[in-house]
């Protein structure tokens, strides 16, 4: 059973998705998690794959979601996607990194798709 918390991020990701839908990615994987981490969508947009982290917030009380993948996320993410990219044979593959972010509230939410937010990040 999933807490408050939990089923906010949820309902984050499944907005997230649609959105990715509707702008013509094709979502691949939804909470791909390894032992390294966790990434929230992986998604294919035209010849690119796209590794997307999605914040929600209920408020801007803390700033907008998008700040919210810090330099520490990043490379917890990079790591994942050289993972999967390197796991599904594809390391020579072009690939992004994007941020979802939504807020302040899901039922009215402002959903902004930024893509390229951050580069490869390993160190």
């Amino acid at each position: 059973m999933l807490n408050k918390k939990q089923k906010f991020g949820e309902e984050g990701e499944s907005l997230a998705a649609k959105a990715l839908r509707k702008k013509g990615y094709k979502i691949l994987e939804q909470n791909y998690r390894t032992k390294l981490g966790e990434i929230d969508i992986i998604a294919k947009e035209k010849d690119t794959i796209v590794f997307i982290e999605v914040k929600a917030r209920k408020s801007l009380h803390y700033g907008s979601p998008k700040w919210a993948v810090t330099p520490k996320k990043q490379r917890k993410i990079s790591m994942v996607a050289l993972y999967y990219l390197k796991s599904t044979q594809q390391s020579q593959a072009k690939a992004r990194f994007d941020v979802v972010s939504i807020g302040p509230s899901p039922e009215n939410s402002a959903i902004e798709i930024i893509k390229n937010a951050f580069e490869l990040a390993y160190n």
